[in-house]
């Protein structure tokens, strides 16, 4: 049974930090590219970030509003995920939920292309 288990949300001010942490149990992790997305109360869940499997293990990308905020990373061999939110804003706040994409890997940005969800961490930034 595959299981992902986001941690790390919190209450931040704007222009603070928090890790967000993914524990993946259940899968051969290193076959999976892993992302990050989130929903904002009363908007559709959105792409955050996703990270390359074994295959493009430095691959990453990321929405074009967390770019160079944000760092998404990963420990094989901790079956692990991380998100590295930096200079958060009040507009990230969010729930932020971490998603497994099975080989053969597609479209990156998009939710249906993502097989495993996990139940989503809340991230709340006060101005």
């Amino acid at each position: 049974q595959v299981q992902l288990v986001e941690s790390g949300g919190g209450l931040v001010q704007s222009g603070g930090s928090l890790r967000l942490s993914c524990q993946a149990s259940g899968l051969t992790f290193g076959a999976y590219e892993m992302g990050w997305f989130r929903q904002a109360p009363g908007k559709e869940r959105e792409f955050v970030a996703v990270i390359g499997s074994d295959d493009m293990p430095s691959f990453t990308d990321y929405v074009d509003s967390v770019k160079g905020r944000f760092t998404i990373s990963r420990d094989n061999a901790k079956n692990a995920v991380y998100l590295q939110m930096n200079s958060l804003k009040p507009e990230d706040t969010a729930s932020y939920f971490c998603a497994a994409m099975p080989p053969p890997h597609s479209t990156r940005r998009l939710e249906r292309s993502y097989k495993y969800w996990g139940q989503g961490t809340q991230v709340t930034v006060s101005s």
